[in-house]
């Protein structure tokens, strides 16, 4: 089995978990490749590692040579949404352990790491095809990839005035968001940012996207579901010359010239779910739901 790790940074309290995780990938055999950001990391800190036929990859194209079974991140759902941008539509699976938080994504939890190898060389886990944004705009933004697993967002950025986002569905208007800013989630981000804006949990797999306003000023503007196939645009206006605009992690600014078109991407992310770590599970498990006495 070929894995490669990716990490972005490591903490001094995960230094023991990490050894103890390429203590692990040693026991079972795994071929392992690390992703250069984490070989930094490791090189820079006092964890030591014991770890056969390592490789360090910087890129799309070496990943590919490299040809992993899957990614294995460590860290938060951050992680998985920076290794994503390595991935791309190459297909190559990922799984993720939680070192971080609370961790939506990266369902595999500290002491469940050994557990989680072993079902793997078994191959007793299933893929789970995960819908990604595209991002459209006549000014070029995000690089050579403008796709999103999360979210993409707009943003207030040089007064504390709201802003006036006009949004359209397939064209046609839908409304003039007067607000703070605005998300548009697809299922899996759905628990994250527009979450805490109020927008619905959503099941992934379901063919739907959210747009969730950010402190709108009429209290009758609600969340929307809509289908993922359908093409979301907008034009923003404020009193400020420039907005902010976010793809998951990354973040662009953009002016109110910007016509901004969002679709579902022609490629999904598949994420690697062990048996009874699904969508399901990790919603009761994350937001502790069953937890209250009174249940």
């Amino acid at each position: 089995m070929r894995v490669l790790v990716y990490a972005q940074r490591i903490k001094e309290e995960d230094k023991n978990v990490i050894a103890e995780f390429f203590g692990l990938l040693e026991k079972y055999d795994f071929v392992v490749g690390l992703s250069v950001n984490l070989s930094e990391a490791l090189s820079s800190s006092s964890t030591q590692i014991n770890s056969r036929s390592i490789q360090v990859i910087s890129n799309t194209s070496e990943l590919l040579q490299f040809a992993p079974d899957m990614v294995i991140t460590l860290g938060g759902d951050g992680t998985i949404l920076s290794a994503i941008t390595m991935i791309r539509d190459s297909g190559i699976p990922i799984m993720g352990i939680n070192l971080g938080r609370l961790g939506f994504l990266a369902s595999v939890e500290k002491t469940k790491i050994e557990f989680a190898l072993k079902e793997i060389m078994r191959r007793n886990f299933k893929l789970e095809r995960r819908t990604l944004l595209k991002i459209d705009c006549d000014t070029p933004i995000f690089g050579d990839f403008p796709y999103a697993l999360n979210d993409f967002t707009i943003h207030k950025r040089d007064t504390s005035s709201m802003i006036t986002i006009h949004t359209y569905v397939d064209g046609a208007y839908l409304n003039s968001y007067w607000a703070d800013g605005i998300i548009v989630a697809t299922p899996t981000g759905s628990t994250g940012y527009s979450m805490s804006c109020g927008g619905p949990i959503v099941f992934p797999g379901s063919g739907n996207l959210v747009i969730t306003p950010v402190a709108p000023h009429s209290l009758n503007v609600r969340p929307l579901v809509i289908s993922d196939s359908r093409e979301i645009s907008f034009q923003v206006e404020g009193r400020g010359e420039n907005f902010l605009s976010t793809l998951d992690s990354r973040y662009e600014t953009i002016t109110h010239d910007d016509r901004i078109k969002l679709s579902k991407c022609e490629f999904p992310i598949n994420l690697v779910i062990l048996e009874n770590m699904d969508f399901m599970h990790t919603i009761r498990a994350k937001l502790m739901w069953g937890l209250d006495k009174r249940n």
